[in-house]
């Protein structure tokens, strides 16, 4: 993912951490640290989820909270951020608006938080929860409920090709 090495990345600090930060990052979130907990540093199943979904979930409290005074602040006294965000408020807008329309707000949210694709996620989740003002007391369960669900299914995929792997070996 963006040709970081993950692993090299996170080598001096415990697994455990690794996933928890890795899980953390916009793009990498738990589709990324799972396999890689499960894989590289051989954590238990339960241990990989957790740490995964606790990461992934850190983000989403400081985005709800937090985007709105920053965004506005940063928009106001920089040309640059002002470019950003309006660039990535339309484009959320746009990836998210279709699902709603066609879901309904809380389902579509946690549908568009739970499918495990680049450019969907906790990150993006609460971005369109913001900018759809779907209140913190609804967004929050949603998006919880979206990253569990991304989780069991990253999880799934990622053993399920270890079973087949190791088959065929």
């Amino acid at each position: 993912m963006l040709d970081i090495n993950y692993i090299e990345l996170f080598k001096n600090i415990p697994p455990e951490w690794a996933v928890l930060v890795m899980s953390m990052l916009p793009v990498a979130e738990l589709r990324l640290a799972i396999p890689i907990g499960l894989t590289v540093y051989k954590l238990s199943i339960i241990t990989t989820f957790i740490y995964a979904v606790i990461g992934n979930m850190i983000p989403v409290i400081f985005i709800l909270y937090f985007i709105d005074p920053v965004s506005k602040f940063l928009m106001k006294h920089s040309r640059l951020f002002d470019k950003f965000f309006t660039w990535l408020f339309e484009r959320t807008k746009i990836k998210f608006e279709k699902k709603s329309v066609k879901y309904g707000g809380i389902v579509a949210l946690i549908l568009f938080v739970a499918i495990p694709l680049p450019v969907t996620g906790a990150w993006t989740g609460s971005l369109a929860a913001w900018l759809f003002q779907i209140p913190k007391k609804y967004a929050i369960p949603a998006i919880i409920s979206g990253v569990l669900i991304a989780g069991i299914i990253v999880t799934l995929l990622t053993t399920g090709l270890l079973g087949t792997i190791s088959l065929t070996q």
